[in-house]
């Protein structure tokens, strides 16, 4: 049997997570393999860790990718840091507070979860007097929850953690590099990051960082593989349980990502470039104007989508800057309407999950996405296809409504 060569359609992707790839990125991951101990290579290594820690505005020594996906990146820190019983709290405003919950429920931990009504967040303070009466060794929470386009505040959270001796993890993945995360400032002892949204690198990385309180807890675990290590290494922390994952343990990955080199996989060579260039292209824009960059285009993006008669779904104090979420028009079938704009106009926008199926859409503005011409164009596909569905829509308001904020 022949298979004929690979030849992916070009998409406008406006989904929250994955977006399209910066072409600059593209070229990165053709660039010629090097052995992952070759001193070019490990030189690159520790760039992508001193970009990172630009990215997190943070001092910590430790910020690197974990080899996968988002969810590696949330299972290796939530993994290396629980035993068996402690006590987690996870706040929960949509579908990824419920998966923090199932991992760190999988590992062992005693989780306590408080919800809020989908589409709000928190106030700080419901969280700050859980954690007080509480007194978890771990709060994890997710920042910017793509589920339902909200973002939860965290920047007095980290404080309390300190003050009540729990540690602060969070899931950042939906928001670094197009919003603030400011690690040290915050207090967060320990950050999740994915590269398939707002940095506009593939899927298959996630970077996190951690500081020395965290880095503690894990060091107190730590074993090394029988084949490579030393003699004082074997028994080390004899007794207590290791960290239950050879994979994601944080303990021996510190060993490879640091100068000793100590090997544990091969790396993911082609993608370390790829978050390479990724970070640079963020870091020579500008953290800030990156972030402004975002709230322009959402700006446009909703003006749009009002100026079609549709309504916004969710708390507009807490929404999350580079997803929005609308109400699908009552009668009209959703992703009808998701399939005919992909199918004719080559657009691709979200559904939602578990209670928000069905009734919502999500489109994203994130990293390259995040442009004009994309938001014009989902703006106007979307018009036509609700259109072509009978929608009771104001036609042809979409698109000069988000030009009046292009063109002040």
């Amino acid at each position: 049997m022949m298979f004929s060569e690979l030849q992916p359609s070009q998409r406008t992707i406006m989904t929250p997570g994955p977006v399209e790839t910066d072409p600059r990125v593209l070229r990165a991951m053709s660039s010629p393999i090097l052995g992952q101990f070759d001193p070019e290579f490990t030189a690159i290594m520790n760039d992508v860790m001193a970009m990172l820690r630009q990215l997190y505005r943070t001092e910590n020594r430790w910020a690197f990718p974990v080899d996968g996906t988002s969810r590696s990146g949330i299972e290796a820190v939530l993994c290396s840091m629980i035993e068996p019983g402690d006590r987690v709290l996870v706040p929960i405003y949509g579908r990824f507070g419920y998966l923090l919950t199932e991992i760190c429920e999988r590992h062992g931990a005693d989780v306590t979860t408080i919800e809020c009504e989908w589409g709000e967040v928190f106030q700080q303070e419901t969280i700050i007097q859980t954690i007080e009466s509480l007194a978890p060794k771990i709060v994890a929470l997710v920042h910017g929850e793509t589920s339902t386009g909200r973002q939860q505040p965290l920047d007095q959270i980290g404080q309390a953690c300190r003050k009540n001796g729990a540690l602060f993890v969070v899931d950042a993945v939906a928001t670094i590099g197009g919003t603030e995360m400011n690690v040290d400032e915050w207090q967060i002892d320990a950050v999740i990051g994915g590269t398939q949204k707002c940095l506009s690198v593939p899927s298959g990385l996630a970077p996190i960082t951690y500081n020395e309180r965290a880095e503690a807890v894990i060091q107190a675990r730590k074993k090394v593989e029988r084949g490579i290590a030393t003699e004082d290494e074997l028994s080390l922390n004899a007794g207590r349980p290791a960290i239950g994952s050879n994979y994601f343990d944080l303990s021996q990955l510190q060993d490879y990502w640091s100068e000793r080199r100590l090997n544990h996989h091969t790396e993911a060579t082609s993608m370390v470039y790829a978050l390479y260039e990724g970070l640079r292209v963020v870091l020579q824009e500008g953290l800030e104007e990156r972030f402004a960059r975002h709230r322009y285009h959402e700006q446009a993006l909703v003006a749009g989508l009002k100026g079609m008669g549709l309504t916004l779904y969710g708390s507009e104090e807490a929404k999350l800057p580079m997803v929005t979420c609308i109400e699908i028009p009552e009668g009209i079938d959703g992703e009808s309407v998701r399939a005919m704009l992909l199918e004719q106009f080559g657009i691709e926008i979200a559904s939602s999950f578990g209670p928000l199926k069905g009734k919502i859409w999500r489109i994203g503005t994130m990293g390259y996405s995040c442009r004009k011409e994309n938001v014009l164009a989902v703006l106007s596909g979307l018009e036509a296809v609700l259109l072509y569905h009978g929608a009771a829509i104001e036609s042809g308001r979409s698109v000069p409504e988000a030009l009046n904020v292009y063109m002040q």
